[in-house]
């Protein structure tokens, strides 16, 4: 299929696409606007990522809303982020269900205001049967908790260390029943992940762009597929 000037291959589409959403605050302050702005036009952009990552076929898009560190924000920043959560969840679940989106958070809920863990509660448990595009939406998440937790899991359940494997701590992560990312994306011109996926990213194909979020838009996500699809992934072996 053709997409924004780019022959897509149907049949290489990365299954899983993972975005670490960067720029706001700066896409924001070239424009002599608070942060928030930027936040709220970078949930714009979102809008538009997802629907192309829908109807396109791709099987899961992973994105990193808010992570355990962000907490070190202003509180005015943070109060900002957390309302436009609830306004996420909220404005956009009747077309994501529509659109047959099953919608997940991943990261410590426990740790986020009521008002966010009802608006993505209630997200999750409306499109809980859906078979299209899982959205996973990084809430207080961080990559190393991650892997904390999912050893913490395997202690509760008593198991033993000769069984511990690669296999065990993975099916516990907040991604456990599914495939690692083929591909990461960061916007904003920084080169690191930052906290994310850490254990599921060791084989994506990385791409960065000095793009800032809120200009992120489908031509350029075409174009990253188009260059993932050109990649030869070889996985650690000789070809």
């Amino acid at each position: 299929m053709e997409l924004y000037g780019y022959e897509i291959d149907e049949n290489r589409l990365p299954a899983h696409v993972a975005i670490i959403m960067d720029g706001n605050g700066r896409w924001a302050k070239k424009r002599m606007r608070p942060r928030i702005f930027g936040h709220n036009a970078g949930m714009k952009t979102l809008h538009k990522t997802v629907k192309l990552a829908s109807d396109m076929g791709i099987k899961i898009l992973t994105v990193y809303a808010f992570s355990t560190e962000n907490w070190k924000r202003s509180v005015e920043e943070v109060s900002g982020l957390m309302n436009l959560a609830v306004e996420y969840f909220i404005k956009e679940l009747a077309e994501l269900d529509a659109n047959g989106v099953q919608f997940r958070v991943i990261g410590d809920m426990a740790g986020l205001p009521e008002d966010v863990r009802r608006a993505s509660q209630n997200a999750i448990d409306k499109t809980r049967h859906n078979h299209g595009l899982i959205l996973n939406v990084a809430l207080n998440y961080g990559g190393r908790d991650d892997i904390v937790h999912a050893v913490r899991s395997l202690v509760d359940e008593g198991v033993p260390a000769s069984e511990i494997t690669e296999e065990a701590i993975g099916a516990r992560l907040y991604t456990g029943d599914e495939p690692d990312p083929d591909l990461m994306i960061r916007t904003g011109g920084e080169e690191r992940l930052s906290n994310f996926l850490l254990w599921q990213n060791a084989y994506a194909e990385f791409m960065f762009d000095d793009i800032l979020w809120p200009d992120f838009d489908e031509e350029v996500f075409c174009r990253m597929i188009y260059a993932f699809q050109n990649r030869d992934r070889r996985y650690g072996s000789v070809k």
